[in-house]
């Protein structure tokens, strides 16, 4: 597994990590049980950096991370939370008391004093662009509460204003071979001002990994069946705000390019190493309901430099099927 450092935190975090939402809710049922092998078989194949948040089954997934991570002491493990949704999504929601009451409740949730990483939620832009959100912060900080602090954000422009901030220790943010934006202006940016990147759903909700066609049913309960069309939360976050045909189309074209040129690797494989190994990104952080899913993505974080052509293969996709639906939305 390569490592690199995350940002500003000074911390050293596995190239591929863990997104820990279908711990908590969203993504079907997925028991405490198979919540905790997920957690196992990444640590055992190297994993070092789980990803949560308080609204993840309302604290389940804090909880469940919390646990583990008590149970490996020394194990080197950093844990990054985020804030934020829990409360009406305008900027008045968004005050040093209420930062205050949600870091309380993570530190609860993850049994800990000081916590590694806090992340704002994708919260709106005037709160990215607001002196007083950085002034919360900081004082957080200041008293131990937190360690480091970072947004997470939809779009660039919100991505480039955290950037700007010299207390934000990282940006999280969609990318994959499906969202390509974040390339041309946000890594740049993050690397020359020391800020980590973490790629989040970097296998376009699983449509990267190749294992879905038009049969495909998901759960009810699984944000894949009812936020399609955004009616929950930013469609972005759905399949990377592509629409189910094309997704299939594009991952189709993906899988091809996998077999020719990424030799050994799964097409979920190829998702992530292509991801990490962007330069500016600090880690990604696929998500795995059960424990093969989990060792699968891990391996991913030992592959071999992916060759240019790999590279170009993926432009070509992204620049004929989703270009024109994605690249100026985020």
């Amino acid at each position: 597994m390569e490592h690199r450092t995350l940002g500003r935190t000074s911390r050293t975090v596995s190239v591929v990590g863990l997104g820990t939402w279908q711990l908590g809710a969203d993504w079907g049922e997925v028991s405490e049980a198979d919540a905790r092998a997920v957690l196992e078989a990444s640590a055992e194949a190297g994993v070092t950096f789980f990803d949560t948040a308080d609204v993840y089954g309302d604290g389940r997934s804090e909880r469940i991370v919390g646990g583990f991570v008590a149970a490996h002491p020394g194990a080197g493990l950093t844990v990054a939370t985020k804030m934020g949704r829990r409360a009406e999504q305008v900027p008045e929601s968004y005050t040093a008391e209420a930062f205050r009451d949600w870091v309380d409740r993570s530190r609860r949730n993850l049994g800990t004093e000081t916590l590694d990483l806090v992340q704002l939620h994708c919260p709106p832009s005037a709160v990215i662009e607001d002196d007083a959100t950085y002034d919360a912060l900081d004082a957080l900080v200041e008293d131990g509460s937190i360690a480091a602090y970072g947004v997470s954000v939809e779009t660039v422009a919100q991505a480039l204003a955290a950037i700007a901030r010299p207390g934000v220790a990282s940006v999280q943010i969609i990318l994959n071979a499906l969202r390509l934006k974040p390339l041309e202006q946000v890594l740049p940016a993050a690397s020359e001002a020391g800020v980590g990147i973490i790629a989040r759903v970097p296998l376009a909700s699983g449509l990267l990994s190749g294992r879905y066609d038009t049969s495909t049913t998901f759960d009810a309960d699984d944000h894949r069946s009812y936020n399609r069309d955004g009616s929950a939360f930013d469609v972005g976050e759905t399949f990377s705000g592509v629409p189910w045909e094309v997704g299939l189309s594009a991952a189709e074209r993906f899988t091809a390019l996998t077999a020719e040129l990424a030799e050994g690797l799964t097409p979920a494989q190829a998702a992530l190493a292509w991801c990490w190994q962007q330069p500016g990104v600090s880690t990604v952080i696929p998500g795995a309901r059960n424990a093969d899913q989990a060792r699968s993505n891990a391996a991913a974080g030992a592959a071999d430099v992916l060759p240019s052509d790999f590279s170009d293969g993926v432009r070509a996709i992204y620049d004929e099927l989703v270009r024109p639906l994605v690249h100026d939305r985020w």
